[in-house]
């Protein structure tokens, strides 16, 4: 009885659509109705609703369906091929330049560091040129044995500067 209660009472809590009507029926009290579970329909039952027969024709649309997609035939089974195939090719040629550009900036680093050193090597030894030059012994020889002197200022000529940094000397210069 009290389940039949509460199946007329869920009935009027939906519309003809199925969906719940909110407001309608207040339930009084603190306690929640206990809720039963639907029954399945029984397969031996003698007549069908159309939604049953909706529900046999989809199910058997969906398996029509599925069965042709399984189904390869010989012209599907070749472009399946040819793709897989271009796939593969597309795959390998990736890898061949991925390894092609690795080796390339390994080679790079390698160069780098070799530079590196040699810049160093060149720092040191442009270094040791500096310090082993000594100006006291080159103004000794220049001045005592090779007989050179300052120049004085008469003898210093000045020039204009033209359009180039650099005066190019065609004719001995003058002396006055």
């Amino acid at each position: 009885m009290a389940a039949k209660a509460r199946a007329s009472a869920g009935r009027t809590n939906r519309q003809k659509t199925g969906r719940p009507v909110y407001g309608s029926a207040y339930v009084h009290g603190t306690a929640a109705p206990k809720l039963e579970p639907k029954t399945a329909p029984s397969p031996e039952r003698p007549g069908k609703k159309p939604a049953d027969r909706r529900s046999v024709r989809a199910s058997h649309r969906i398996r029509r369906n599925q069965e042709r997609a399984m189904y390869m035939d010989l012209p599907y089974v070749i472009m399946l091929t040819i793709a897989s195939v271009f796939t593969l090719y597309l795959c390998i040629n990736y890898l061949h330049v991925q390894s092609s550009i690795t080796a390339r900036m390994h080679n790079i680093e390698r160069l780098e560091t070799e530079l590196e050193q040699l810049k160093a090597e060149n720092d040191a030894l442009e270094t040791s040129i500096n310090t082993s030059v000594d100006l006291n012994k080159i103004y000794e020889i220049a001045t005592k044995e090779l007989g050179m002197v300052y120049a004085r200022k008469n003898q210093v000529l000045l020039y204009d500067k033209t359009e180039s940094e650099y005066v190019r000397q065609y004719e001995d210069i003058p002396e006055y």
